[in-house]
């Protein structure tokens, strides 16, 4: 299954994986998110940006979209082939993870 492993990476450092199980809606992919230690340190703008979108009401996009660049401009997703993604849009609940490029 490596070759369905995708990587979570901010700099240098990897913070976690994500082992897609094939269950995705097509853009979407998904897969099952296997955090390292220094993925605690972003971890709360997934909640709150999850937060948002789950929130009852109308979506607020522009706070949602101030902190999803949060996100955007300190994470990239690698391909299982090792090249860097950075446009992407990625949730992750616990260990649950699904996303789309570009």
């Amino acid at each position: 299954m490596a070759e369905h492993t995708w990587r979570l990476r901010r700099g240098e450092e990897i913070l976690g994986d994500i082992h897609l199980t094939g269950d995705g809606d097509f853009p979407w992919l998904s897969g099952r998110f296997v955090a390292r230690s220094g993925y605690a340190a972003v971890e709360p703008l997934f909640v709150q940006e999850l937060a948002l979108i789950e929130a009852d009401g109308e979506l607020d996009y522009e706070t949602w979209e101030a902190t999803y660049k949060h996100i955007s401009d300190q994470l990239e997703l690698i391909t299982p082939d090792g090249l860097p993604v950075t446009d992407f849009l990625l949730h992750i609940s616990g260990q649950r993870a699904w996303f789309r490029l570009g």
